[in-house]
C-alpha cells in the first residue's frame, strides 16, 4: 500500500498526519489542560462533579502518598481496579505523575483471572473497590503486591452523603462481601495523608510504557500490551484530528458509559477528552437501566460513546426515547459491530448519525474511524491520521486494492510489544512496525475499509476479547470432561455468544449446571457460556487438534447463515 493512497481521503480540514511528539508523555497533556481548563468540568459520578483544576490537585495528592508513604519506584507497576467512579482518573493520573506504570484490571474478574493478571504484570501495588477487596484478599498471598489502597464507591463525595452511599451500597444493597485486608489503606486516609504535599513530578521519556493493558492472545493467556506515553498521545492526537474535528473546546459533554479500564474509553475520555477540556459524565452502572436514564437526564450532553449492545438497550427504554436530545451531535460506537438496525434505530430515536470505528488493545484502540460528515454504514471508516493498513495474503505477501486479507497496520500508536512475551510479539508485530490484526478485512478504492471475517477464533461478546483456549483450559479441570470446544455464535444482543461443546469421559456423568456452574465460578461475566452441547466426539485434525471452525460453520448452517 502506497503511503500517498491515503493523503487525498480525509475531509476537508482534517490533516493526514499529526505529530505524535508534540507532548513528551501523558502528564505534559494533563498539566496543560488543567490549567488551560481548571475551571471546567472534568469528570462527574453521582452526582459529584470535579474540575479539571481539583483533578490535577487531587491526583498531586495522591501521587505525594504514594511518594512519601510507600516504597513504590518509578517504573514499578500498580494495579488499578476500579468501575466507572471519580477516584479512577485521580488514582490513574496520581499513578502516572508518581512515575508507575498503570495495570488496568478489569472489577468483574474472578481471583483465578486477578492472580494471572498481578504475577504477570509483577504489580507491586493495588488500588480496588471495597465490593472487590474479598477476592484480593484471597489472592494477594500468591502474588506480589505490597500495598492496597480500598476505596467504597462514594468517597469522593461530601461528608454526610459520602456515609449514606457508602452504607447503603453495603447494608442496604449488600454489594460488599466482607474482607479482611489488615494492611490495607483506605483511598480517604491515603488521600489525607498527601493533602497539602507536594508530589515529585515523573517526567517519563516518550518510548516508556505508561499502561499495561492486558488482552487476551490467541495462547488464551492473557498478555499486557505495553503501551507507552507516545502510543496513547499520538492516539489521542489523532482521535482528536479526526474525531474531535466537530468538537469546541471546554464546551462539550461527553457520556462514558463504558469502562475506562478498557482501552477505547480510557484514550478517548481520559485522553482526547481531556485534551479539548470535556466534561466526562461517569456512568458506574450501565446496565442499571433506569438510574442510568435518569442520570443522562441531568445533563445538555453533546456527545456519546457506546456499542451495539447499550444502543440497542437504550432505544428500548421508554424513559430514554423521552429525553431531550436538542444537543447532541456526536455518537461513537466501537468495541463490537455495528449493527445496522441498532445504527438506523439509534439515529431515529436521537437525530443523531453513529461514527463507527475499528480498534485494538495492541493499538491505544483507535486504527480507523468513520468521519463525521463522511458516514459510510457498514465499514469501519478511514485510517486515523499517520496510520497506514494493507491486506496481505496468508503467506504475508501484499494485496491490492479490493482484494480479501487479513488487515494490517502501521502506526505511532501501535504497541511496543506484549509485556514480557517476545515470541508472542513476533507473531504479531514484524520488524518493520507492521501489527497483524487477526481480523479479515478489504480496502474499498475511497479508502473506507471493511472487516469480513475473523481469522483468529477469538470471540467477541459485546466488545470484550474471549479466547476459546482459556474457556477451555478452564474446563478441562472440570473432572468427567475428557474433550471439549468453545465457539462464538452470532448473538442479536452481544454480537456473538459462546457456546461450549463437551465430551465426557466414559463412564462418567456430567450436565450442564455442572458446566455452568464451574465456568461461573473460574472466569468473569462476559467469558461465560450461553449454551452446553454434548457430544460423543468433536472434529479433529489428523494430529487431534480440534477443529473449531468446522464446529462454527456447523452452528451457522443451522442458523441458514453459511
Amino acid at each position: 500500500m502506497t503511503d500517498n493512497f491515503w493523503k487525498d481521503k480525509y475531509p476537508v480540514g482534517v490533516n493526514s498526519e499529526i505529530n505524535p511528539d508534540e507532548y513528551q508523555n501523558i502528564q505534559a497533556v494533563l498539566k496543560q489542560s488543567c490549567e488551560q481548563f481548571a475551571d471546567k468540568p472534568a469528570f462527574s459520578n453521582l452526582g459529584k462533579t470535579l474540575t479539571y483544576g481539583e483533578l490535577y490537585k487531587l491526583s498531586g495528592e495522591f501521587a505525594a502518598y504514594l511518594q512519601q508513604n510507600t516504597d513504590l519506584q518509578p517504573g514499578d507497576r500498580i494495579a488499578v481496579q476500579l468501575p466507572n467512579v471519580i477516584q479512577y482518573p485521580i488514582v490513574v493520573f496520581g499513578a502516572m505523575r508518581a512515575g508507575l506504570v498503570v495495570v488496568n484490571t478489569n472489577p468483574l474478574y474472578t481471583s483465578r483471572e486477578m492472580e494471572h493478571q498481578f504475577n504477570d504484570s509483577g504489580a507491586k501495588g493495588l488500588v480496588c473497590l471495597a465490593n472487590m477487596a474479598h477476592l484480593a484478599e484471597e489472592v494477594l498471598p500468591k502474588t506480589g503486591i505490597r500495598h492496597v489502597v480500598v476505596t467504597e464507591v462514594g468517597d469522593m463525595l461530601p461528608t454526610v452523603k459520602r456515609m449514606l452511599v457508602n452504607a447503603v451500597v453495603k447494608h442496604v444493597k449488600k454489594m460488599v462481601p466482607a474482607y479482611n485486608l489488615p494492611k490495607a489503606v483506605k483511598f480517604t486516609d491515603a488521600m489525607a495523608l498527601g493533602r497539602g504535599k507536594v508530589a515529585r513530578e515523573a517526567n517519563p521519556a516518550s518510548d516508556e510504557v505508561a499502561v499495561l493493558q492486558y488482552t487476551g492472545g490467541t495462547t488464551g493467556v492473557a498478555k499486557g500490551a505495553m503501551l507507552t506515553h507516545r502510543n496513547i498521545v499520538a492516539n489521542m492526537l489523532q482521535c482528536r484530528a479526526l474525531m474531535g474535528s466537530e468538537l469546541g473546546n471546554g464546551c462539550e459533554t461527553m457520556v462514558a458509559p463504558l469502562p475506562l479500564y478498557h482501552i477505547y474509553a480510557f484514550t478517548f475520555h481520559c485522553m482526547t477528552m481531556m485534551l479539548i477540556g470535556a466534561h466526562n459524565v461517569l456512568i458506574t452502572n450501565p446496565r442499571d437501566l433506569p438510574t442510568f436514564v435518569k442520570d443522562l437526564g441531568k445533563y445538555r450532553f453533546t456527545g456519546f460513546v457506546g456499542l451495539n449492545t447499550l444502543f440497542v438497550a437504550l432505544c428500548n427504554n421508554e424513559d430514554f426515547r423521552k429525553l431531550d436530545f436538542s444537543s447532541l451531535k456526536a455518537t461513537f460506537s466501537g468495541g463490537m459491530a455495528l449493527q445496522l438496525a441498532a445504527a438506523e434505530r439509534w439515529q431515529q430515536v436521537t437525530g443523531c448519525e453513529i461514527c463507527e470505528g475499528f480498534g485494538m488493545t495492541e493499538t491505544s484502540p483507535v486504527v480507523s474511524v468513520n468521519p463525521f460528515g463522511g458516514i459510510q454504514i457498514g465499514t469501519i471508516g478511514i485510517p486515523m491520521p499517520s496510520t497506514l493498513c494493507k491486506v496481505i495474503d496468508d503467506e504475508g505477501n501484499d494485496l491490492p486494492m479490493g482484494a480479501i486479507g487479513e488487515l494490517c497496520v502501521k502506526g505511532p500508536q501501535v504497541m511496543k510489544g506484549y509485556w514480557q512475551r517476545q515470541e508472542a510479539t513476533d507473531e504479531i508485530l514484524d520488524a518493520e512496525g507492521w501489527l497483524k490484526t487477526g481480523d479479515i478485512g478489504i480496502i474499498q478504492d475511497d479508502g473506507y475499509m471493511r472487516i469480513v471475517d475473523r481469522k483468529k477464533d477469538m470471540i467477541l461478546v459485546s466488545g470484550f476479547n474471549v479466547y476459546p483456549n482459556e474457556l477451555e483450559d478452564v474446563l478441562a479441570t472440570l473432572p468427567g470432561v475428557l474433550q471439549c470446544a468453545a465457539i462464538g455464535v452470532p448473538d442479536e444482543k452481544s454480537g456473538e455468544a459462546i457456546k461450549l461443546f463437551v465430551v465426557v469421559k466414559p463412564g462418567e456423568s456430567l450436565t450442564k449446571e455442572q458446566v455452568m456452574q464451574h465456568m461461573h465460578d473460574n472466569v468473569t461475566g462476559y467469558k461465560r457460556p450461553k449454551t452446553v452441547e454434548f457430544r460423543d466426539s468433536l472434529p479433529t485434525t489428523n494430529v487431534g487438534k480440534i477443529l473449531r471452525r468446522e464446529l462454527r460453520d456447523e452452528e451457522l448452517r443451522k442458523l441458514g447463515k453459511k
